[in-house]
């Protein structure tokens, strides 16, 4: 995007968890494979073939109960397969996370059950590495998790009968009652002043939480690589329904950018955003961001600008929706033909051709155990090389618009960004190939034209890189 009782862990679930967790031991352990340029990615199609064929369709969001199911199995597989490999390799021995309502951990949504909205009053979460290298995972107050943590109430009666939730002083002894008992080496909790999402615990919440744990505060470190790799990390298991999205946003910009939607002359920039907006509601999602759609008329050197939509005007939109958690953002061009005109000008043509080429370049450095930094340093090289005049802005995507991970430069600032731009690539991760290059358009006499393009990529769990669905190889005609 830019801006213009008790639960017992479920037994059933055991199965298939070795598969998940040594993909994810494999994904986290081979982070630094020498592969070549050419190695680390597929061929990449420029032009509509047999890969791209299919007319995308939008669909509608599946019903809340499916929804539902479909994540809790997503954040088993990363409690299950993800933390435990990722706890043994920055020498975890507990993290703790403690939260109140409506004050949560960026990590919260992504470590419970999705029936579960909020910290409830204070929710605090105990994952403890045992010998064998599982993980014992607790809730000390909160809700029913579904299953995916033993949970632990309160001793004393509530005065309607029944067991009371857990809180205040009750809940802070046994917290530091929990620690003493298992011992642990090291403790992690999610403070960091420049990662955002290793930064979850509030400032109050801090000191109370470090007075409970009294002696065993000495025992506290910062791993913010812990809660980062964690949020970035995919599993297998949500590819299909990613595609999935993917395609209805491929369709809805599809529909948005034709003749059903826009009236030359008549609607707007806004106008279309809107629609945007309302189409998502329709199909039972949600956006992240407002979308924003942008003009561009030939002829007035003022490059994208909102406003009424004419003929022989170029449009651009940057769009994201949010589903079951999952988050996505594109950017797509389109064109609206004069009367009689069959097809897009030349110089549009070579204008798209040339972000296209951007896009190749940076999927081909999109390589596992490199920072974002040094990817960037290498793709603008080879863009100079090229004699393309672009930047480069990709970000991280998945539980979150802007994900944790590496940032591959900003937008406003292509000298590398510090500290985000230092973080590592891992496998088995999404990123959002955000770019865009720049070239004089003959038949507008020469006015140059910004080909803005985002589209969401895979690193594999073997390091490869390659795009989730496809990118955008042709301007959109609005007919």
């Amino acid at each position: 995007m830019r801006a213009l009782g008790t639960d017992a862990p479920r037994g059933a679930a055991v199965r298939g968890r070795r598969a998940v967790t040594a993909l994810a031991v494999a994904a986290l352990l081979a982070l630094a494979p020498s592969h070549t340029a050419a190695a680390a990615v597929a061929p990449v199609q420029t032009r509509p073939g047999p890969a791209m064929a299919d007319t995308p369709r939008a669909r509608p969001a599946p019903p809340l109960r499916q929804q539902a199911e479909e994540r809790r199995a997503w954040v088993e597989a990363r409690l299950e397969g993800v933390l435990p490999a990722l706890m043994e390799r920055y020498d975890v021995d507990m993290w703790v996370l403690s939260m109140r309502e409506y004050a949560e951990d960026p990590v919260f949504w992504s470590i419970v059950a999705p029936t579960t909205f909020a910290a409830r009053r204070r929710s605090i979460y105990v994952f403890t590495r045992r010998p064998d290298g599982s993980v014992e995972r607790l809730a000390l107050g909160g809700g029913s998790q579904d299953g995916l943590y033993e949970v632990v109430r309160s001793a004393r009666a509530a005065p309607g009968g029944g067991e009371a939730e857990l809180w205040g002083g009750e809940q802070w002894a046994l917290l530091h009652q929990v620690v003493a008992d298992r011992d642990p080496g090291t403790i992690v909790l999610n403070i960091d002043p420049e990662h955002a999402f290793a930064d979850g615990l509030h400032a109050g919440e801090r000191e109370a939480l470090e007075r409970a744990l009294g002696p065993y505060v000495e025992r506290v470190r910062r791993e913010p690589r812990l809660a980062i790799d964690y949020l970035a990390i995919r599993v297998p298991e949500m590819l299909p329904r990613y595609i999935e999205m993917q395609r209805t946003v491929h369709a809805l910009i599809r529909e948005a950018f034709s003749l059903r939607v826009i009236e030359p002359g008549v609607t707007t920039t806004d106008d279309v955003a809107w629609w945007l907006r309302e189409r998502v509601r329709e199909l039972g999602m949600a956006v992240w961001f407002h979308p924003s759609v942008g003009v561009q008329h030939p002829g007035d050197g003022l490059g994208w600008t909102e406003g009424v939509i004419g003929r022989g005007d170029a449009l651009w939109v940057d769009f994201g929706i949010d589903l079951m958690g999952l988050k996505t953002d594109t950017q797509h061009l389109a064109y609206l033909p004069r009367e009689g005109e069959e097809r897009v000008p030349e110089g549009l043509e070579r204008c798209l051709a040339a972000s296209n080429r951007l896009q190749d370049i940076v999927l081909r450095h999109l390589e596992p155990g490199r920072t974002g930094n040094q990817i960037l340093a290498d793709v603008l090289a080879q863009m100079r090389a090229e004699r393309i005049d672009g930047t480069v802005y990709t970000h991280p995507i998945g539980d979150h618009g802007h994900g944790a991970g590496p940032l591959i430069g900003r937008w406003d600032d292509q000298d590398g960004v510090p500290v985000r731009g230092d973080v590592v690539l891992r496998p088995s991760t999404w990123h959002s190939v955000e770019l865009q290059a720049t070239v004089p358009v003959p038949e507008w006499g020469g006015e140059p034209l910004s080909c803005r393009q985002e589209e969401e990529a895979l690193v594999d769990a073997e390091g490869r890189a390659r795009w989730i669905y496809r990118r955008q190889a042709d301007w959109h005609l609005v007919r």
